[in-house]
């Protein structure tokens, strides 16, 4: 979408869905424009914001909601709140595909559809509210979208590499084995990158502050394919 006027309609309507209206209406035209238009601001940046606000929220919302949950319950938790499915049934239920501004090529092969571009536009939505409202309307917007999200972690939940191991045993597997692949970042705040692997099965990938917290990410995504598969 090129012109001008359709783009104003694009972001008035997407400043109804969020239920805020931007002072600086190019950070939300910036938070939807996709990397396929070259030469134009895309929500790479903003996503980067909204990725750290979004784990600032649901941590300190999960630490008032859970008063008598340990670290490793808070840990699992957070993990099924911020990963990039959560996100992106987000975006889906609020139809963000609609207002994704990209090149026409990308929206052939069905790039507003994907699980990945929706996960992301929904984590730069987030950095565009903080960035232009501060933290009161990216808060509001996350608990109002992720209650229900929340409410489903609501029982208390073994962490996922225990329950990845269960599922292993029960099928009298190998112990699951975790390798930590990448390490990025600074040395006092590091990223790390752990891979999660079941014998006989494709392996799943979890990144986080901590070992522990990608060793979680990545057992969490690993047990929902393998339970939702048909193997």
């Amino acid at each position: 979408m090129d012109n001008e006027a359709g783009i104003d309609n694009l972001l008035k309507e997407m400043m109804g869905v969020l239920d805020y209206e931007f002072n600086d209406h190019s950070l939300l035209k910036m938070a939807l424009t996709h990397p396929s238009l070259e030469g134009q601001r895309n929500y790479q940046r903003l996503e980067f914001v909204g990725d750290r606000v979004l784990g600032l929220v649901i941590s300190s919302w999960l630490y008032e909601y859970y008063p008598h949950v340990d670290e490793g319950g808070l840990s699992s938790r957070h993990v099924a709140l911020v990963r990039g499915e959560t996100c992106a049934d987000v975006a889906k239920r609020l139809s963000f595909g609609q207002y994704i501004i990209m090149a026409d090529s990308a929206d052939d092969i069905g790039a507003r559809k994907r699980k990945a571009i929706l996960a992301d536009v929904c984590e730069a939505v987030i950095g565009a509210l903080y960035i232009d409202g501060g933290l009161a309307p990216a808060k509001k917007f996350i608990q109002h979208h992720w209650a229900q999200a929340i409410e489903d972690v609501r029982e208390a939940q073994r962490d996922a590499k225990t329950r990845l191991q269960e599922w292993a045993q029960a099928r009298k597997l190998p112990i699951t084995r975790y390798k930590v692949v990448e390490r990025t970042g600074p040395a006092h705040a590091p990223t790390f990158t752990v891979c999660a692997e079941v014998e006989g099965y494709d392996p799943e990938y979890g990144e986080g502050k901590s070992k522990r917290d990608a060793e979680q990410m990545a057992a969490d995504r690993l047990l929902s394919r393998l339970e939702t598969s048909k193997a």
